[in-house]
């Protein structure tokens, strides 16, 4: 908690930390008012919330209420009989007339989204893992359930909820409408009148289907709904358009620019946006878009740089404020997660090589964000006595935090120095942002400006020296992952992956 505090960080956002069985890493929850016995007791929980006040850091719970686990106690009583008043607490179908399941909706895990219980003999949704069944949103009594838990947990002293796939919530599995179904901003601002509302409290809304016109429904505060959204667009942009996260393609910088200046301009001051490269679902981006080995320092800054010179609020993932990499697999034995098991076992099904699987898996695999954080170059880098659920990164010994602290120019003082900018600059808060066009492919260059402020942001994202030329000069620094001078006129060469954020106020757009 105290390295945390000396990073800078506000607020702190959990993953599952419920009672789950874990057949998907806690996000199926058997019981939201207990806590996994892996990590310890309500007691422990309770101690972290209050040493993370006593450092001015909030705890962001995982609100994940789309679907329980199939051991949780309202599912048990569900499929016990169809007369139970639980019942109808999860979506439950017969079969189709000409038989078997009720439509041909798809779990985002692979294969039909129904199950059929053969006590009951009839099918249940489940839009994720077969033992994740789907919570009735259009009863009343969820609802209800769902918001007296909420507040438990604010009564505890929580800072606010991440949602997990809340666009979902809506869904009307008979229209096979899942994402943004009609009744879902109905949903939530009740939640917010029942919970959060009026209160100092953090809400974030998982929405892997919004654009920036749903976003405003989802941010805009006039509507009462939530503080910001997750949006994922510049997410899919290494992967062949049309098919599946797993059918590769090389980013490309146009788009990325493209798809960051489209949110940073047409949400303007009517919706808010999350800021973020890595997170449990997602590789880390120092070996995704940036160069885990020549250029890994270089890299990495200016990936952090890049982002938080945006609009919006950053979220960064354990291990991303050092720079750490994927683990390379080279056997599905060594997977954990459930999605990449199940990708393999289908495309091994329809005849893809392993090799080729395999590859796919260690891009963009979610286990390449789960090995436990590498605190220092002691055994299991210091994240525990026992055996880790996850193997290590073999470079631990190299990249953990007790050696970042210990190298003034390492990628965590740079993470510092950005949060420390965002929490004094109102400039990055709320200023306007500018795409400047004519550059080379690989160079994301743009303005922020805020009343009579100018910052000049130059990234460049590729491992080969780029030219970047600008009729200005800087009144000042503001931040580099260089020892360059900056203050002279901008025709220069850029290095591989050199970043600067410069002054040049004096010298209007």
């Amino acid at each position: 908690m105290d390295y945390l505090k000396k990073l800078g960080i506000s607020a702190i956002w959990l993953s599952p930390v419920y009672r789950s069985p874990n057949d998907d890493n806690g996000y199926d929850i058997s019981d939201y008012e207990q806590i996994m016995a892996e990590f310890g007791t309500m007691s422990d929980m309770e101690q972290l919330i209050r040493e993370a006040q006593q450092r001015e850091i909030k705890i962001i719970m995982d609100l994940v209420v789309n679907h329980t686990s199939d051991e949780h106690p309202w599912f048990i009583e569900s499929r016990s009989s169809k007369e139970n008043p639980y019942r109808d607490f999860y979506v439950w179908r017969q079969e189709s007339i000409g038989g078997g399941a009720p439509n041909d909706l798809e779990s985002t895990f692979l294969g039909s989204a129904w199950q059929l219980d053969e006590l009951s003999g009839e099918y249940y949704l489940h839009l994720f893992s077969q033992k994740q069944p789907d919570l009735n949103w259009e009863n009343q009594n969820v609802r209800t359930a769902i918001y007296n838990m909420m507040n438990f947990w604010i009564d505890k002293g929580i800072g606010g909820f991440r949602m997990d796939v809340i666009d979902l919530v809506g869904k009307i599995p008979d229209q096979k409408i899942t994402g943004n179904g009609p009744k879902l901003h109905d949903y939530l601002q009740e939640m917010n009148a029942q919970t959060f509302g009026g209160k100092d409290l953090l809400t974030v809304g998982e929405t892997w289907g919004a654009t920036p016109e749903i976003a405003k429904l989802y941010s805009n505060p006039e509507r009462n709904e939530l503080s910001m959204v997750f949006q994922f667009e510049h997410i899919g942009l290494d992967e062949e358009p049309g098919k599946s996260k797993w059918d590769l393609r090389p980013l490309q910088i146009t788009e990325l620019k493209e798809v960051f200046s489209k949110w940073q301009t047409e949400l303007g001051d009517q919706g808010w946006n999350s800021l973020f490269w890595n997170n449990h679902d997602l590789p880390r981006i120092v070996s995704r878009w940036g160069n885990d080995s020549a250029y890994r320092v270089q890299s990495a800054k200016m990936l952090a740089i890049s982002l938080h010179m945006l609009k919006g609020t950053p979220y960064i993932y354990q291990g991303e404020e050092i720079g750490m990499t994927n683990r390379v697999i080279h056997d599905i034995t060594e997977v954990e997660d459930i999605e990449s098991k199940n990708m393999y076992a289908d495309r091994i099904q329809k005849g893809y090589a392993k090799e080729d699987i395999l590859v796919s898996i260690n891009a963009k695999g979610r286990d390449n964000a789960r090995t436990p954080m590498q605190w220092d170059d002691t055994e299991n880098a210091g994240f525990t006595t026992g055996t880790p659920w996850l193997t290590v990164n073999e470079n631990y010994h190299e990249i953990n935090a007790k050696q970042a602290l210990a190298d003034t120019n390492s990628v965590f003082y740079t993470y510092q120095k950005l949060i420390k900018l965002r929490k004094n600059c109102p400039l990055i808060v709320w200023g306007s942002f500018e795409l400047i066009e004519d550059t080379a492919t690989d160079v994301f260059a743009y303005y922020r400006h805020y009343r009579e402020q100018s910052w000049l942001i130059v990234c460049n994202f590729s491992d080969q020296e780029q030219i970047f030329s600008l009729d200005k000069f800087a009144v000042e620094t503001i931040i580099t992952n260089t020892e360059k001078d900056y203050t002279e006129l901008f025709d220069r060469t850029l290095e591989p992956y050199e970043a600067f954020v410069v002054d040049v106020s004096n010298y209007p757009s």
